[in-house]
C-alpha cells in the first residue's frame, strides 16, 4: 500500500543516567528510544493507538559515548490491513565531530481498537 506519512524525528542528549558501565549507551535504552520513536511514526499514520508486533535487523553500529546528540528518525515503510513496518535510522554527533549512523532497525507495528485488538488503518 502506498505509505505517504512523514518520518518523524526525536532528539536525545546521552547522559549518565543512559550510559553503560563502559560510558556509552546502554543497548536497552537505546532499543527503548527507537521503539519510541517507531510507535510515534506509526501511531501518527494509523491515525489512532498501535502496539508493537516485533522488531527485527536491530544493528547497534558504533557506540555512543556520554555527551552525544542521537538523532532518531523513524519511517513507515509498509501499510498493511492493520499492521504497519516503521524503520528507523539513528545518527550521533558532538560538537567539532562529523555525524555517524549508529543504531538501525524495523519494527511492526499493528493498530488496534480501543479493546486492544487489531483494527484496520485508515488510508487517507
Amino acid at each position: 500500500m502506498t505509505v505517504d506519512a512523514a518520518p518523524v524525528e526525536i532528539r536525545e542528549l546521552v547522559l549518565p543516567v543512559l550510559a553503560n558501565h563502559h560510558g556509552t549507551l546502554f543497548a536497552g535504552q537505546g532499543l527503548q528510544l527507537m521503539a519510541k520513536v517507531a510507535f510515534m511514526a506509526a501511531r501518527s499514520r494509523a491515525n489512532c493507538e498501535v502496539v508493537m508486533a516485533g522488531a527485527s535487523a536491530i544493528q547497534f553500529l558504533l557506540p555512543i559515548p556520554i555527551g552525544y546528540v542521537l538523532t532518531l528518525r523513524a519511517q513507515v515503510v509498509r501499510v498493511g490491513r492493520s499492521s504497519m513496518t516503521v524503520q528507523v535510522h539513528s545518527i550521533a554527533e558532538k560538537t567539532g565531530t562529523p555525524a555517524e549512523e549508529v543504531l538501525n532497525g524495523a519494527f511492526e507495528m499493528v493498530a488496534i481498537d480501543a479493546q486492544g485488538r487489531p483494527t484496520a488503518i485508515d488510508f487517507h
